[in-house]
């Protein structure tokens, strides 16, 4: 225990979708895994941290309409919302925060796997799921503005000169994982996102700095979500690129653009490399097994 933070003991396989900075497409992201893993088979449960917007909560919200009005026979997550405390003391809070957040959490332990939308913020909240977290996947839009969250730059000579505030709130992470006595580590995976066709200068100088900064704090890089307008158009109805293509869809794989959306969603949940488990039992069957999408 350090800090008031005494994790929970789960078998369950916890992803946490972090980033301070909004509009990186956590929770688009993170609907597409979640979608992605309730079609393998698997029980999934879901946490919004994101009191705010709710983006996850109203992608979730927006699906149970569709499919009460096609009759798509959709697939759901086991929904949890977990709100910040309203309490002045912050001592008080943070008890009443990470007793809601621990419940929550207990509350979907037999599920295989739970995705956790984080806010675009550094919240009591927010640390406390990545502590927590098996694999925490963090979007960020290919600039340098967005780069600026993992690490400082010299403004004169472009060289790496510290690791920035997020990177921090993940080595704060991984340290009171390994206080817990948790043996498996944090696995941290950087998601390029909106990366444009065109293969811009900047584009190569931003990678250049993730390859360099992924050595120096640990972490791994995968290729994102492309900027498609695809991705909009599915929010209003709730479904995700992996519902369509059906007859009852409302939207139809129309485009080369569309179908190289979807091998998009399939190779991010494959470079994830989740653990598999025994759909009967509920035992995970091997670490280095990887879901597919």
């Amino acid at each position: 225990m350090q800090n008031g933070m005494m994790l929970v003991a789960m078998d369950t396989h916890i992803i946490v979708l972090g980033n301070e900075k909004g509009g990186s497409g956590k929770s688009t992201a993170a609907m597409h895994i979640i979608v992605a893993l309730l079609k393998s088979g698997y029980r999934v449960g879901a946490i919004d941290l994101d009191h705010r917007q709710k983006s996850l909560t109203r992608y979730l919200s927006n699906r149970e309409e569709c499919n009460e009005r096609i009759k798509m026979d959709l697939t759901f997550p086991v929904m949890r919302i977990v709100s910040p405390s309203q309490i002045d003391s912050r001592a008080q809070s943070q008890m009443a925060e990470k007793d809601a957040f621990q419940k929550a959490l207990l509350s979907l332990a037999d599920c295989h796997f739970v995705v956790i939308d984080c806010p675009g913020a550094n919240t009591y909240l927010s640390r406390l799921a990545h502590a927590h977290a098996d694999t925490i996947l963090t979007p960020m839009n290919d600039s340098f503005v967005d780069f600026d969250l993992l690490a400082r730059l010299d403004p004169e000579t472009g060289d790496i000169v510290e690791p920035s505030v997020y990177s921090e709130i993940v080595w704060e992470a991984r340290k009171q994982r390994a206080l817990s006595g948790v043996k498996q580590g944090v696995d941290w995976v950087v998601m390029r996102n909106r990366l444009s066709s065109t293969k811009a200068n900047n584009q190569k100088q931003v990678g250049n700095k993730l390859d360099d900064l992924s050595e120096r704090i640990g972490f791994r890089i995968a290729r994102g979500l492309g900027e498609r307008v695809i991705y909009r158009e599915l929010f209003p109805s709730g479904l995700t690129l992996l519902d369509l293509g059906g007859p009852e869809s409302p939207i139809k794989l129309k485009t080369m653009s569309h179908l190289t959306a979807r091998l998009e969603i399939r190779s991010l949940v494959v470079m994830l490399k989740l653990p598999s488990f025994d759909l009967e039992s509920g035992q995970k069957i091997n670490d280095k097994d990887t879901v597919a999408a």
